[in-house]
């Protein structure tokens, strides 16, 4: 499947857990732990917008993340042109910017942060997420390519057990190293 349908099914996805926090939620803290919910969303927005820039070919900076006080308006737009930036033909042809990455995996990265980071957003503000299922397939086959290097370069934590109980998708995030059954 193309990767700007998967993108936009993960939005779709997304989209009603960003809608669903409210001012009350923004201190409340995340399963990760270097954010609390208001510094996750400027996170994940931040990426949605230099990833925007790594479908067109041109470089990213990661080096600090901006905080977005209009969020709440942003995100479904940002969202919105990641879809569009890497349906254009050849966004996922060739090395994407400073990544120096081949673009289909680095435009698998952004379907992995919208779909791990709104799980994350969705556990912090007592929401239910719950992944596209060929969405999951992706990001599953994704954090198998990726997992060391992404251990390496501190994308994800080592990873957890996972309940023996625990859903496919609950495995997937003990693989990033988060706990699946996480709660504030």
């Amino acid at each position: 499947m193309k990767l700007s349908v998967l993108l936009d099914r993960a939005r779709d996805h997304a989209l009603p857990v960003i809608a669903g926090i409210g001012d009350d939620d923004l201190t409340r803290p995340t399963p990760c732990a270097d954010y609390d919910v208001r510094a996750l969303l400027d996170h994940l927005l931040h990426v949605v917008v230099e990833f925007q820039k790594l479908a067109v070919k041109q470089d990213a900076d990661f080096s600090h993340t901006p905080s977005y006080p209009d969020w709440r308006a942003r995100y479904p737009a940002e969202t919105a042109k990641l879809v569009e930036a890497w349906g254009q033909p050849g966004a996922d042809e060739g090395i994407a910017g400073n990544m120096n990455m081949p673009a289909q995996v680095v435009g698998g990265l952004a379907l992995l942060d919208l779909t791990i980071h709104a799980s994350d957003l969705a556990k912090a503000t007592g929401q239910r997420f719950d992944p596209d299922p060929e969405v999951f397939a992706e990001v599953e086959a994704l954090v198998k390519q990726m997992g060391p290097m992404a251990i390496e370069m501190n994308v994800f934590k080592e990873p957890v057990a996972a309940p023996a109980d625990a859903s496919p998708f609950e495995q997937l995030l003990a693989t990033t190293g988060r706990d699946p059954r996480w709660s504030a």
